[in-house]
C-alpha cells in the first residue's frame, strides 16, 4: 500500500478526516470575505455567483482557498463563525 492509502486508513481509523487547522497567518481577500458572508447566509453558489457577478466555479474556488485558512470544513461551520471580527 503507498503512503496515501495508508493515510487514509488511518482518518478511517480515527474517524473520518479532522478539519483543517486554522492558519492564522493567512489572509483573506477582499472577494474571499465578500463570498465568506453571502456563503454564511446559506446562499448557494449559484446565488452568489450572480450577485457579485462572478461565475459559480469562481465562487466555489474562493471557498475552496478560504475554508482552510479560516479552519473550517463545511458551510455549517462557515455560519458559526463571527465574519465581523476577520
Amino acid at each position: 500500500m503507498g503512503r496515501s492509502g495508508g493515510r487514509r486508513a488511518e482518518r478511517r481509523r480515527r474517524g473520518g478526516a479532522h478539519p483543517p487547522p486554522r492558519r492564522p497567518g493567512a489572509r483573506l481577500t477582499a472577494q474571499e470575505l465578500q463570498v465568506l458572508r453571502l456563503a454564511a447566509t446559506g446562499a448557494t453558489n449559484r446565488d452568489i455567483a450572480a450577485h457579485l457577478i462572478l461565475s459559480p466555479r469562481t465562487v466555489g474556488q474562493h471557498l475552496y482557498k478560504a475554508f482552510p485558512k479560516l479552519g473550517v470544513s463545511s458551510r455549517t461551520e462557515l455560519a458559526r463563525l463571527d465574519l465581523d471580527q476577520l
